[in-house]
């Protein structure tokens, strides 16, 4: 049987950059991956037909994607459909790479609005690891935002492109915020890595050349050399506790080629996403205790947060080369981030200004809405709206309710590979909070110049954030982690991924997962250091 020091489990955003954290410190680390490396020579270039690829291995939606890594996830009872992906990077190999923080005051929405609850740790004891962060990733932006004081990019912005230029002038007529986006990507050759070319769209596995700041990039080369040992195609199934104290003593896992294996380690620590954190949990039943590990409180797959999208669309005479390039990473307005006693919600939204989908998804998406239809003139009609379009996202802050959950399907029979159940209901508090955004982003599209504009949501199949399944609290009634990360029920048992949120804020979550993980690796390096 092998033995570590320390097994983590994912080896994804949150998962290498624990990993790199970890062995720079001198342990012995195995990070366990069900899926494998992405290959280069895998992608069809755009020029020949690569977009059509987002609609199989390169779809964001395991149950359409039905990889061997993958899991199949019924939101069936969910207006919003989960996103995932199983592969070393994780998520991070098909996110557009939009690196926002969260604020201060996303760490006390109770005490300053009476909603959620606050986190148990202070924003400032993260700031540090947001720095290491961004020091390791590359982050492209401007300082001096005032909504984001303790950003400091070490590279210029993406390009705003004409598009970005085009609705910056209906900002300013507003008089609302905005600034350049935070984003992982490189806009010039950053730590041996090369600048973004911008001709493949990140969230289509752009940056494989290192240009984005996956963690399959960043963290992962970084880690090998310090003696990480990755266990690619090793899904793990269960956690096995000592049947003599409070620890887990081994996993259990299919090799590559599905054989039963076992590991020992003094520390584990998950990291396989907000679904597939809890599902593990919740799948490693001893056949004593229902509830699954770590979870005397209940409350793992509760809370669940997705972050509901609203989505604006202008149309505009001019053209505005506005679907080429990255798809996130222009704009970021947060002018209505922050509670408004004058407003019917509680809490705020980010507006993220992106770039429109290529050709193929752009077809689908216009027919499907009746705004265009194939005949005579369909290339004509196509011309006029491709590159003439401004796009904007609503990313609205959802509060954690503990009946919006992730279970395991209880009809899947593979016990090795179950499927899980997803339960969520938008709050009355979001879909007030959408149609404000909606309605704010269409006076914008106006005041850029837009001939129209056309908006909805929720937006269907944008579950890409998923947090809080197993929050973090002081109180071991309703959490499942502490301050630290270690579950409350299990001395050796720690937790990295975005399932510890407390509650969710209103921007992308990428940076503030990777920095939780770097805090949580620190904490166990110092305040766990008794476990070796």
């Amino acid at each position: 049987m092998e033995k570590f020091d320390i097994v983590i489990i994912g080896a994804g955003a949150s998962g290498l950059a624990s990993s790199w954290y970890l062995t720079d410190k001198g342990y012995k680390v195995a990070c366990f991956e069900q899926g494998d490396f992405l290959r280069e020579d895998s992608l069809i270039d755009l020029n020949q037909g690569g977009e059509i690829q987002k609609y199989g291995c390169l779809s964001p939606d395991p149950n359409l994607r039905r990889s061997k890594a993958d899991y199949l996830i019924d939101s069936s009872r969910s207006p919003i459909h989960i996103a995932n992906y199983n592969g070393v990077g994780g998520a991070t190999i098909l996110f557009s790479a939009q690196y926002p923080r969260l604020t201060p005051n996303d760490f006390k929405v109770f005490s300053n609005d009476k909603v959620g609850k606050n986190w148990p740790i202070d924003y400032k004891e993260i700031i540090p690891f947001y720095d290491l962060n961004d020091k390791i990733t590359g982050l492209s932006g401007l300082s001096g935002d005032n909504k984001e004081p303790f950003a400091k990019p070490s590279m210029p912005p993406v390009p705003f492109g004409s598009m970005g230029r085009k609705l910056i002038e209906g900002f300013e007529k507003l008089n609302w915020h905005w600034w350049p986006a935070y984003s992982s990507i490189n806009t010039l050759p950053y730590d041996n890595r090369p600048a973004d070319n911008y001709l493949r769209p990140s969230n289509l596995a752009g940056g494989l050349d290192g240009s984005k700041g996956s963690t399959n990039n960043t963290y992962l080369p970084k880690a090998m050399t310090h003696g990480l040992i990755l266990k690619r195609n090793s899904r793990v199934v269960k956690l096995i506790k000592d049947p003599a104290n409070n620890l887990i003593e081994k996993i259990k896992y299919l090799n590559e080629i599905g054989q039963e294996c076992f590991a020992k380690a003094k520390v584990f620590i998950l990291a396989a996403s907000g679904i597939g954190t809890p599902r593990l949990l919740l799948s490693s039943n001893n056949g004593i205790n229902s509830r699954g590990i770590a979870n005397s409180s209940d409350m793992v797959g509760r809370n669940l947060m997705l972050h509901p999208l609203g989505y604006i669309e202008g149309h505009f005479l001019d053209n505005l080369d506005s679907n080429i390039g990255p798809q996130g990473c222009c704009l970021l307005s947060q002018e209505f981030y922050e509670t408004n006693p004058d407003r019917d919600f509680k809490r705020g939204y980010t507006f993220q200004v992106i770039r429109g989908p290529l050709p193929i998804e752009l077809a689908l998406n216009l027919t499907s809405r009746k705004l265009l239809k194939f005949g005579e003139n369909f290339f004509r009609d196509f011309n006029s709206i491709y590159n003439h379009t401004a796009h904007m996202t609503v990313i609205t802050e959802d509060l954690p309710d503990k009946e919006n959950r992730v279970t395991i399907k209880k009809s899947f029979e593979d016990t090795n590979n179950p499927s899980v159940q997803i339960d969520y209901t938008l709050s009355d508090n979001t879909k007030r909070m959408l149609i404000h955004g909606i309605n704010n982003g269409r006076k914008l599209m106006k005041a850029s110049g837009a001939k129209k504009s056309y908006a909805f949501g929720p937006v269907r199949n944008t579950g890409w954030h998923t947090l809080g399944t197993c929050c973090m609290g002081n109180n071991p009634k309703e959490s499942v982690v502490n301050k630290y990360g270690k579950t409350h029920d299990i001395d050796n048992l720690f937790i990295v991924d975005g399932s510890i949120f407390t509650t969710s804020g209103g921007v992308n979550p990428a940076s503030t997962i990777q920095a939780l993980s770097l805090y949580v690796s620190s904490k166990i390096d110092t305040v766990y250091k008794h476990l070796f």
